[in-house]
């Protein structure tokens, strides 16, 4: 049993050793095996030693009882012969060789005792040894998940300063007002280039203009009840003489150009969008103090 109290105060020191300048863990518990599997590899050889003495000391106790039973035989076979000088000489060596025999057997059991106790501690040294290498493993993986969690702190730490946020606010507000501009920029050009007589030319054709205005805002008037639904218009005569001066008046360029007056006099007048909101909230607001 002093071979494995020696070899576990080795173990011991070696372990703490390298707990004590342990940098990286799972390398440390992998050297600590190691040492734990050579330390196993001395303790087989001092058993396999201890053994091989054991079976040493049985072959000598078998050798010095066959000695003696040998002698016994030359005894018996001197008496037969009627050589007692003979016989009593063989009788001495087969008493040597008994006691012999019999000291050997008290060593060799003891050895065998021995023999037996220390192979029980091998196998519970490698035992240990397996049980520690399944527990790094365990350890191993313990250890990299403490240290994921430590740099998911670490993040959330970091995190946990509102610069970072403060700038995306910023950037996002930076980047809002480059689209409202946008936005802007393309409105105004659409209001400076709308006009045009392009466009002037496309509402007359599509039918809209103030006569359109004029007949929703009687209509209007006319839903909310402050004035009298308009009376059907009658259809025109058909003058068959007239038809002439009718062509005539159409094609009267003076005739035109007073419709063209009328039309740039409403359009003249045409309120600003902004302007005209105003004036609705400020009716708005009669409405509600009303």
């Amino acid at each position: 049993m002093g071979i494995f109290t020696k070899l576990s105060t080795v173990i011991k020191s070696n372990i703490n050793d390298l707990i004590s300048r342990a940098e990286n863990p799972e390398k440390m518990l992998n050297q600590i095996i190691i040492d734990m599997r050579d330390q196993l590899a001395k303790a087989k050889r001092e058993v396999a030693a201890a053994i091989a003495d054991e079976r040493k000391l049985k072959a000598q106790l078998e050798t010095e009882v066959k000695q003696a039973r040998d002698w016994q035989h030359r005894a018996m076979l001197a008496v037969k012969e009627g050589r007692d000088d003979l016989a009593k000489q063989a009788l001495l060596r087969q008493q040597e060789h008994t006691e012999r025999a019999q000291a050997l057997q008290q060593t060799w059991e003891s050895q065998a005792g021995e023999t037996e106790k220390l192979k029980g501690s091998l196998r519970q040294l490698n035992d240990k040894i397996e049980e520690a290498k399944r527990k790094r493993n365990l350890l191993v993986a313990k250890q990299k998940r403490a240290q994921a969690q430590r740099r998911i702190h670490e993040t959330m730490s970091g995190l946990s300063d509102t610069s970072a946020f403060e700038a995306f606010n910023r950037m996002a507000d930076k980047i809002e007002e480059q689209e409202r501009q946008s936005l802007a920029h393309a409105e105004v050009t659409a209001d400076l280039g709308g006009d045009t007589l392009e466009t002037e030319f496309m509402k007359l054709e599509s039918g809209t203009g103030t006569a359109d205005v004029e007949d929703q805002l009687l209509a209007l008037k006319a839903d909310m009840g402050l004035i009298a639904p308009p009376e059907p218009a009658e259809k025109p005569k058909r003058l068959e003489a007239g038809e002439d001066s009718v062509e005539a008046e159409k094609s009267d360029p003076g005739v035109q150009d007073a419709e063209v007056e009328e039309v740039s006099e409403v359009e003249a007048k045409k309120i600003p969008e902004a302007q005209l909101l105003s004036e609705f909230d400020k009716l708005e607001e009669k409405q509600a103090e009303g």
